[in-house]
């Protein structure tokens, strides 16, 4: 079933410019997470465990990304251009991180679970909520960067640069982007908006993924030679997101156990999405 659904996602998109294609998987991931932030319309709160489950498995399906869709081509592009591999791998990697620090620095936001005096980046007059949406913003831009750099070395015609692994990263984010998109709606819901408003900024907070993957597929695609630097890039940003707020949250309310089980599932979702389909 899920061999047939991928033939025919190959069949749709194989003939589509990159960027293209790289539009479309970061739609379908916006999406998700829009159909998930629905869910407050049926529900006003969700358990701190489900919460911190859900964080988990997206910390998992992350790290599992990073390494198999993102670093693991880049150190093989490099190799066979004869490049060390972990020349790169190590430079982009390090620049990923480094250029979400920066952003942490010089935008104010504020992580779930935290009081509003506790906001990362400059002193703002900003509204707590406003402060929760621009967190979330910055947590989704590495996602839709990996998804479009993904696409756009597809035209590298490497081995190890395929559509169908293109497609299977997409199909990770997307899956735990539909309980990231409940576990971002309830918490604003949960600040007093309005089960509308919690909707709309819930699924907004994601509307920078399509953004972020058209930027990644182009430069990836009109500089060919920036191809496993930009793999690198995307796989240290998402590592920074993971470490600085993914898993730090998930385990905030002492539910450790059921965190560290979802990030297990997660992890092995997304590897086995990876390794079977792509």
């Amino acid at each position: 079933m899920a061999n047939s659904m991928e033939a025919d996602l190959i069949l749709f998109l194989k003939d589509l410019h990159p960027v293209i294609q790289a539009l479309i998987a970061t739609i379908f991931t916006w999406l998700l997470t829009a159909l998930g932030a629905a869910g407050v319309f049926l529900k006003r709160d969700i358990s701190r465990k489900t919460l911190e489950l859900m964080l988990g498995f997206a910390a998992g399906v992350m790290i599992a990304a990073s390494y198999w869709s993102l670093l693991s081509p880049a150190i093989e592009m490099s190799e066979k251009s004869g490049t060390p591999g972990w020349i790169p791998a190590g430079v982009g990697f390090m620049l990923g991180g480094v250029f979400l620090r920066v952003i942490d620095k010089i935008l104010p936001h504020l992580h779930k679970g935290l009081a509003t005096e506790d906001a990362e980046g400059p002193k703002t007059n900003l509204r707590r909520t406003t402060l929760l949406i621009l967190a979330i913003t910055i947590h989704n831009f590495p996602e839709g960067l990996a998804v479009g750099v993904a696409f756009g070395a597809v035209s590298s015609g490497l081995e190890s640069a395929s559509l169908a692994g293109a497609i299977s990263l997409a199909i990770g984010i997307g899956l735990q982007n539909f309980p990231e998109g409940l576990a971002v709606s309830v918490p604003l819901r949960r600040e007093g908006l309005s089960p509308f408003k919690s909707f709309f900024w819930g699924q907004l907070s994601a509307i920078v993924e399509p953004i972020a993957g058209v930027i990644g597929a182009f430069a990836v695609y009109y500089s060919k030679p920036l191809l496993p630097y930009a793999l690198s890039f995307a796989a240290g940003a998402m590592i920074f997101v993971v470490v600085e707020e993914v898993i730090p949250e998930s385990q905030r309310s002492g539910n450790t156990d059921i965190a560290t089980m979802g990030t297990l599932i997660g992890f092995t979702i997304m590897m086995i999405l990876d390794t079977a389909l792509g």
